[in-house]
């Protein structure tokens, strides 16, 4: 039930103040957060003709912000900017209310309008996110303008159900990444308007054809070739002809590599590679770019994998042992496989849990689900905390929860493998960023499993795997970074019908005095779970769910199963502290 003063609020009704408060980021570390470390007050902004004036209801700390204040002025994101000048405001996981509505936009919003944030903003080509170029949620007030209401992909407002909470709300955005994770879609074919390189390795089969991997949507601009058997050339430059592609033949793979090794390639076609020229070749792939293996007699042994660029350039790997190389563009699967065997490697942070509750909550979810950790005293909360979903899954046959440390690896391979009866992962994630993690739990993949490399590892950061199960067992690795403002539609619509809830990610709460101490513990991992922040609350200390049946009983007897967050209980939070 919501009371008068909730009501009110929600509607964005009451004075506005002349000031309001907000966490500036002066630098690089912990201590630049802030003056004396405190938030700091300034004058309520007041929005032009073309603005919004917002209200920050609720934001969601990320691991990101801390990157930010790990990084300072070398944050990609943020090269060039003076920040002692000119400061960071973290907070791009919000929930806001219109306020007050500058004279041109009166016949689009209205005070009360609630609003969820697409922290990607590109704006006349140029990125300007929230909570790095532009002031995010870790301030009490906001101007919304012309970048955000009328950026490159439109508005970056996207409007929240009365009945959503503002935790939903903020929460949507960290969701919307895992999301994004089972939503990509890879091509079925060489990119049209693309470029293409198709090289011969050292045991390429003579008997190697086309397999038409061209899209009759468009045929790739230019297309490269090495070293061909005759029968494949002649086949490629009439097809090329055909289409209307540019074909080049070159002498040899130092012409094609040169000592230019930039990303330039869309689709790498790599005939009969060993790991010595998958290693040479890979860094010719360009954002986006597929690579292809046809063939597995020249993969013995390890190659250099960059994990790193599948995480963040979205890279995708797969391969043909057919010597076709049409066949190697197969449908790359990145939904997990209904009814398979789903192994989450390092699930014990926020973001491993939200795909471990995915996973319960899917119309057919994995029979099998493994959840990994270093340290058990985090993961073994997993079960305790999503005990009622599990117990309402009599499709999942088995939840495993399984600590790296204290077993030797070997065992802690034979346990994994042994959950599923010795026949592999469908679905292997990869939450922990360590190359390590991903090259002992590769041999894990089932025929035909898919390995996604969820976690942000550096480009660069390399993981020798053995390639031959890509190409003879028909293994993917994809990768996925962030979300688009599609993948957010789609996670509130996903959260206001009931099939998902943000709320049950909520670990802590806290008002916005206590914001750096909630960075921190992000920082070092103390949370099991997401750190909400209402910014409208200044003096709650940082609590734990669990902590409040001292704190806040009131607040706490509106708790959900397993001392879940809820709508209510952010309710009855607000009744109790907003002024």
């Amino acid at each position: 039930m919501m009371t008068n003063k909730v009501a009110g609020y929600q509607r964005g009704e009451g004075t506005l103040p002349d000031r309001h408060w907000l966490w500036p980021l002066y630098g690089q570390g912990l201590d630049a957060l802030g003056r004396d470390g405190a938030p700091i007050e300034v004058p309520l902004p007041v929005p032009a003709a073309d603005q919004l004036l917002v209200r920050h209801d609720a934001v969601g700390l990320c691991f990101s912000d801390t990157k930010v204040i790990a990084a300072g002025e070398s944050h990609p994101r943020l090269l060039g900017r003076d920040m002692k000048q000119n400061p960071v405001v973290l907070g791009h996981e919000v929930a806001l209310t219109v306020v007050a509505v500058g004279a041109h936009l009166a016949d689009r919003y209205r005070p009360g309008d609630r609003f969820i944030m697409q922290a990607d903003i590109y704006y006349r080509g140029v990125g300007l996110a929230y909570g790095y170029a532009l002031q995010g949620g870790l301030s009490q007030y906001n101007l919304v303008g012309e970048e955000i209401l009328n950026g490159d992909e439109g508005c970056y407002l996207i409007p929240m159900a009365d009945a959503t909470g503002y935790a939903q709300g903020a929460l949507t955005e960290p969701w919307a990444c895992v999301v994004a994770a089972y939503r990509i879609v890879y091509r079925k074919a060489w990119k049209p308007g693309g470029t293409v390189a198709v090289v011969a390795g050292p045991a390429v089969d003579p008997d190697t054809v086309l397999g038409d991997p061209f899209d009759p949507a468009g045929a790739p601009a230019q297309v490269l070739m090495v070293g061909l058997p005759a029968g494949l050339r002649a086949e490629l430059e009439a097809a090329a002809t055909a289409r209307g592609s540019n074909l080049t033949a070159l002498d040899s793979l130092e012409a094609l590599v040169g000592t230019d090794v930039t990303p330039r390639f869309d689709d790498l076609v790599l005939l009969g590679a060993d790991a010595e020229m998958y290693a040479r070749l890979e860094p010719l792939a360009a954002k986006g770019a597929l690579i292809a293996l046809v063939g597995a007699a020249g993969l013995a042994g390890p190659a250099p994998v960059d994990v790193g660029r599948l995480h963040y350039d979205g890279l995708g790997l797969m391969g043909t042992a057919s010597a076709e190389i049409g066949a190697a563009y197969a449908p790359i699967r990145t939904e997990f496989q209904p009814g398979g065997c789903m192994a989450l490697v390092g699930a014990a942070g926020p973001m491993g849990q939200m795909h471990f509750q995915r996973a319960l909550q899917a119309p057919v979810p994995p029979r099998v689900i493994a959840a990994t950790s270093r340290v058990m005293d985090r993961l073994h909360l997993l079960p305790a905390k999503y005990a009622s979903l599990i117990d309402a899954r009599s499709d999942v046959t088995r939840v495993l929860t399984l600590a790296s440390t204290g077993i030797s690896p070997e065992a802690f391979v034979t346990a994994l493998c042994n959950a599923t009866d010795g026949k592999g992962y469908d679905d292997v994630v990869i939450l922990a960023p360590s190359a390590g993690v991903v090259e002992q739990t590769y041999p894990l993949l089932a025929p035909g499993g898919v390995m996604n490399i969820f976690a942000g590892l550096p480009r660069g950061t390399r993981a020798m795997l053995d390639l031959t199960a890509v190409v003879s067992k028909g293994v993917r690795l994809i990768g996925s970074s962030g979300s688009l403002i599609d993948d957010l539609r789609h996670m509130l619509e996903v959260t206001e019908r009931g099939a998902l809830d943000p709320n049950l990610s909520v670990v802590a709460v806290a008002g916005l005095n206590a914001a750096k101490e909630g960075l921190a513990g992000v920082m070092h991992s103390q949370y099991p779970g997401k750190v909400v922040i209402y910014p409208q609350v200044l003096a709650f200390p940082l609590t734990r769910l669990s902590d409040l049946a001292q704190s806040l009983p009131s607040v706490y007897a509106k708790l959900g199963p397993n001392e879940s967050w809820t709508v209510e209980a952010e309710r009855a939070f607000l009744e109790e502290l907003l002024p």
